[in-house]
């Protein structure tokens, strides 16, 4: 049997909230964000037949109370899907979103599926990484991971060394801030601009001060000065490079995105946006976790006969600056900017509710295509906690047939 082509439809994600009492969702459920993103999708594809759907699969990486009770079910459910539709929920930490995407995908393209519902969710604020986890006492006692390395912000640390340590050109702190701030002010010109207009649904949030609209992503800070950013604390490393300034924050959110087959598409008239072609994901060791991305791209490309200066666009997941400094310096890739890579803004910026991320990088994939009906490919990936890399490959449709 000959594999199927997998198409991304659309997407749609929440304005990303800080993950604090006082931050938009912190008395919303988890599993209400998933359903809001999920209706959403329902609204904006009236084509598409969601009650003939055959998997609906979520990424959540702390699996428990709101974000429990199998959420790829649960919100089956609750998001009014018939009883037929199957669900499931998985973990790869910050990858789960892009996890459920690349799953989603090889269902189809084994011809196990027509139509995939394929999201990530993460309620920091109710479920903070890692605090009820209990790891196996053999992955400490058998030095398989050095305790400290649990807290990602000292493998960021960590990161900075060992490039230099293994040959690699240096990220000095002076140029992981510069990165945060440029890629914070394309932010905010793409915010003003539209960019983000129909990526990010508005939605009613209950606080402590009563009823608000969540609809902008609140932990981006306009007017940060690269002054201020050199004066932000070191909190993983005395006289470190790590600072909240050049690092993702923590931040509650749902993304979901719709993929389907080609001929489930040219049966409906539906258009998709971009075609999966194919998808990889590669360990490293875990002090170094951010490093995940190289290995990935290079596999995936690999295994798919392309070449880094095939890709028109990359979506880079900037869970620290560090990480993305790194790899725009091992690919060749302009610093501190190059157009092809996050051109309207990242994580630092917009937050990272960690398994949401991946599909939010998709959606941002799709953006730029639209804006670029001449770019072919494009590349999502980013690092996941532990030591591992993702990575996506995807073709623009944008204008072209089946």
């Amino acid at each position: 049997m000959e594999l199927r082509d997998a198409y991304f439809v659309d997407g749609v994600r929440t304005w990303f909230g800080k993950a604090r009492p006082d931050g938009f969702y912190y008395t919303t459920r988890a599993d209400d964000l998933v359903v809001k993103v999920m209706r959403e999708l329902f609204r904006r594809n009236p084509k598409a037949p969601f009650e003939q759907a055959d998997d609906n699969i979520w990424g959540a990486t702390c699996q428990e109370g709101d974000q429990g009770t199998t959420m790829g079910r649960t919100t089956v459910l609750t998001s009014g899907l018939p009883v037929r539709v199957a669900g499931v929920t998985l973990d790869r930490m910050c990858a789960g979103g892009m996890t459920a995407q690349a799953l989603g995908a090889a269902e189809i393209m084994a011809n196990a599926a027509d139509i995939v519902i394929a999201g990530g969710v993460e309620h920091m604020a109710h479920h903070p990484m890692g605090a009820t986890a209990d790891p196996n006492p053999r992955i400490v006692t058998e030095k398989m991971v050095e305790p400290k390395y649990f807290s990602m912000g000292v493998t960021a640390e960590r990161l900075h060394d060992w490039m230099v340590e293994n040959g690699y050109p240096e990220v000095t702190k002076k140029e992981a801030d510069e990165y945060a701030l440029r890629v914070t002010q394309r932010y905010f010109k793409g915010l003003d601009e539209g960019y983000y207009d129909d990526q990010a649904v508005r939605m009613a949030v209950f606080t402590s001060n009563g009823w608000k609209i969540a609809d902008r992503d609140e932990q981006a800070r306009r007017g940060a000065t690269i002054e201020g950013l050199r004066t932000l604390k070191t909190p993983f490393k005395p006289a470190g490079k790590v600072t909240a300034g050049n690092s993702s924050g923590l931040n509650d959110g749902a993304s979901v995105s719709l993929i389907m087959s080609g001929e489930k598409c040219k049966e409906l008239g539906i258009k998709p946006k971009m075609r999966l072609i194919g998808f990889a994901f590669e360990g490293v060791d875990p002090s170094i976790m951010g490093w995940g991305p190289v290995p990935a791209t290079e596999k995936v490309l690999k295994r798919y006969g392309m070449k880094f200066d095939d890709l028109d666009y990359i979506e880079l997941n900037e869970a620290f600056a560090v990480q993305a400094v790194g790899f725009m310096k091992y690919f060749g890739m302009q610093f501190p900017e190059d157009p092809r890579l996050n051109p309207r803004g990242g994580t630092i910026a917009i937050g990272h509710p960690l398994a949401t991320s991946g599909v939010r990088l998709s959606i941002q994939l799709a953006k730029d295509f639209e804006l670029n009906p001449g770019a072919k490919y494009g590349l999502t990936t980013m690092c996941v906690g532990l030591g591992q890399g993702g990575s996506i490959l995807w073709e623009n449709m944008v204008g072209k047939d089946l």
